[in-house]
């Protein structure tokens, strides 16, 4: 079975030394929360995963394991040579829309 994405984040702060009351203080995430996401409860929204990943020194694409490949050529192509702001836009409203999909049981196309 693959590592979800909160198997990662239990993985990163046991690397770097951290319990989930200290990543709260760092990112204001409340504990509760980081819990429901660890156990898989709750599915975590992009900006947390940017605090989590910006508190742990990792990159969101860390935590997200292969699940960014799709959206990241889907906003690649949907950009058609923008800038890499544009791209970036688009990747997170795609990372949103997946998560979002995911939230109601939907599977998103790949």
């Amino acid at each position: 079975m693959s590592a979800t994405v909160g198997d990662r984040i239990q993985r990163v702060l046991d690397q770097v030394e951290l319990t989930q009351r200290d990543l709260a203080a760092e990112t204001g995430i409340s504990q509760s929360t980081l819990s429901r996401i660890i156990s898989g409860e709750r599915k975590a929204k992009t900006p947390e995963l940017a605090s989590i990943a910006g508190a742990t020194g990792v990159t969101v694409a860390e935590l997200l394991g292969n699940a960014t490949r799709t959206p990241v050529l889907f906003a690649t192509r949907s950009t058609n040579n923008a800038s890499m702001a544009t791209l970036y836009q688009q990747l997170l409203r795609y990372i949103e829309l997946e998560n979002y999909l995911a939230d109601y049981g939907i599977e998103a196309a790949r």
